[in-house]
């Protein structure tokens, strides 16, 4: 019948979860991430107990940043959390975590000029920026929506089911992968301000350089991740 899985097909959704392909992909995921949770970890320990040589604390090396590109008008707010950072286009704050805000750090520096660079990127209006503020909403259903769907579509034999639900996890893979050139430029925009700014010395700045390198992986990590599980339901929706 249309839109359901043919009869040859019933062994494989059942029991798909726990096919060799799919455990495989599980211990690749769950050790690259893993491994670069690890490496952003140990880089931000490390640069952690070096001071920058200009003294100051990551939310004043975001400050000067903000202020060299008259933005001044974006608040920096301390939150909780560890790594917890970010920056908020809608409300045009800067979050800044505990081990950032008031800390005098290489590693501090580095995270708080990252976020920064996100600020820039608003107002300047960088292209990958809007077009990921833009998927937000939609990501955010495909991520907690398409599981469902995909699991529930192999298990009543509902072909159109499984693949509304791979549309939408394609959606959230689509967000990770916009994700990536934000963030890149994110940390270049950082390194050239640290730089510009002479915040620190530049055996400082190539410390600053390996943390947000570390951050950046985590990033390439969870595409791919994606990616490779995106692949593997479509590869899993056509042989069935």
């Amino acid at each position: 019948m249309v839109g359901e899985l043919t009869k040859e097909s019933t062994d494989v959704p059942i029991g798909f979860g726990f096919s060799p392909q799919w455990i495989a992909l599980m211990i690749a995921t769950v050790a690259l991430g893993l491994i670069t949770q690890s490496y952003i970890k140990s880089s931000f320990r490390k640069w952690s107990g070096v001071a920058v040589s200009s003294g100051m604390t990551g939310a004043q090396v975001a400050q000067t940043i903000l202020s060299s590109h008259g933005l001044d008008g974006v608040q920096i707010r301390q939150v909780g959390g560890n790594l917890s950072d970010n920056y908020d286009p809608r409300t045009k704050v800067l979050n800044l975590s505990q081990g950032v805000y008031g800390v005098s750090s290489v590693a501090a520096a580095g995270v708080a000029a990252h976020e920064a660079g996100h600020a820039v990127q608003d107002a300047k209006h960088y292209v990958w920026g809007t077009v990921r503020t833009t998927l937000v909403p939609v990501a955010n259903i495909g991520s907690s929506a398409s599981w469902v769907l995909i699991f529930v579509g192999f298990w009543i034999q509902v072909s159109g089911l499984v693949w509304l639900g791979i549309a939408f996890y394609a959606m959230a893979v689509l967000f990770q992968v916009v994700t990536l050139p934000v963030e890149l430029d994110a940390s270049k925009r950082a390194l050239s301000a640290l730089e510009t700014t002479q915040v620190m010395d530049s055996q400082q700045l190539a410390g600053a350089r390996q943390v947000l390198t570390a951050a950046a992986l985590t990033y390439v990590a969870a595409a791919l991740i994606a990616a490779l599980q995106l692949l593997y339901f479509i590869g899993l929706a056509r042989r069935s």
